[in-house]
């Protein structure tokens, strides 16, 4: 495995693939203008013995905002239903290398799984490791997930109206940089364009390269270059809940476990009435 313990590459998970207690969870997921279908891609290719995450199913059923975190009794029978268990040992990866694989792998944390690693450059990495490929349909054995909901992970938006407020917490923004300057309209239908006063922006892409996680001084650096303490305490946000969580993995991996996840992020924020937005840098 990657000394990243979050982290575990290719050529790992080939020798281990196929043990008891190990889960594969293709967690691929993409936004409407990449054109791109996970379900679809899955079936046509997916590492052998996983199981594909539908992030717009698994959420809570009541909530109008996209990937909204469903509770514990939901998520544990969603997950429980693709066979996995909080005790195993659970490898998420994606589509793109890291893109929408941070997100479920802190979903599963959150919910308490206790060893939920990221495949190191995702499917695309795999692939080009020459690994094998599994081709059709998923036919998992239902299993028991029980949750531990780890509510310290999770902000809500008065949390975020108190973090504004105070500047507790630094908030780090995933989204890219013309969005959070406001320079260009947001994709969603009445969603204001701008960012929450006195946050950073950070964007995801920035963190990877070819699809894997930048070193940790890599990392540090540019944390430090947007203005964020890396060992601060710290609150993730992106456009609907998804890429914030590749910053949360960034600070985990460089042992800051003081971070939350704005769940509700800018779908939330930029669609209220009465938050406040800045735009500009």
């Amino acid at each position: 495995m990657s000394q990243n313990p979050f982290l575990i590459s290719p050529g790992a998970l080939a020798e281990i693939i196929g043990r008891t207690g190990l889960s594969i969870v293709d967690a691929s997921w993409y936004l409407p203008a990449q054109g791109r279908h996970a379900k679809a891609e899955f079936e046509a290719g997916h590492v052998p013995g996983a199981v594909f995450f539908d992030q717009d199913d698994i959420v809570d059923p009541g909530a109008s905002l996209p990937h909204t975190l469903p509770p514990p009794d939901v998520f544990a029978d969603k997950v429980g239903a693709l066979g996995l268990c909080e005790t195993d040992t659970l490898v998420v990866y994606d589509g793109m290398g890291l893109f929408s694989a941070p997100r479920v792998w802190w979903m599963l944390r959150t919910f308490g799984a206790r060893d939920v690693r990221i495949l190191d450059g995702g499917y695309p990495a795999w692939i080009e490791g020459g690994h094998p490929v599994e081709t059709g349909p998923m036919a998992p054995t239902p299993r028991s997930f029980t949750p531990t909901f780890d509510r310290e992970a999770v902000a809500g938006l008065e949390d975020m109206r108190e973090f504004v407020a105070n500047g507790e917490r630094t908030i780090v923004d995933a989204r890219p940089s013309d969005r959070f300057s406001g320079s260009v309209p947001e994709p969603r239908p009445g969603v204001r364009s701008g960012h929450m006063p006195g946050s950073a922006n950070l964007p995801f892409l920035q963190l990877q390269e070819n699809g894997r996680l930048k070193s940790e001084s890599d990392l540090r650096a540019l944390m430090e270059a947007a203005g964020v303490k890396p060992d601060a305490p710290a609150v993730t946000s992106c456009g609907s809940g998804v890429t914030a969580a590749v910053i949360n993995l960034a600070f985990e991996t460089l042992g800051n476990r003081d971070v939350k996840l704005y769940d509700g992020s800018w779908s939330e924020w930029g669609a209220a009435s009465d938050t406040d937005v800045e735009s500009g840098r």
